[in-house]
């Protein structure tokens, strides 16, 4: 894997990571009373692990030389790219 490949990793792990947000939320509204704060744990470390995922994503953004990440994010708000 290379240094470049870390935007792709950063969003599909944050979709995935979403995908487990919607289902948590899903059973927290669907299950009865008793099990519902489990649910609503399962949620709450879903919302942290996704702003741990973006947090890490800021910081290896911010690590990568500053002429590469000039080329990326000026292709970034050209729209040819989206990560």
């Amino acid at each position: 894997m290379a240094p470049e490949d870390l935007p792709s990793l950063f969003h599909q792990l944050n979709n995935q990571l979403g995908v487990i947000l919607a289902n948590a939320e899903l059973l927290e509204r669907r299950l009865a009373d008793d099990h519902r704060a489990r649910a609503a744990q399962l949620v709450s470390s879903a919302v942290d692990a996704i702003a741990t995922a973006q947090r890490i994503r800021r910081f290896a953004e911010a690590a990568r030389p500053s002429a590469e990440r000039a080329l990326t994010d000026s292709t970034t708000a050209s729209g040819m790219t989206d990560h």
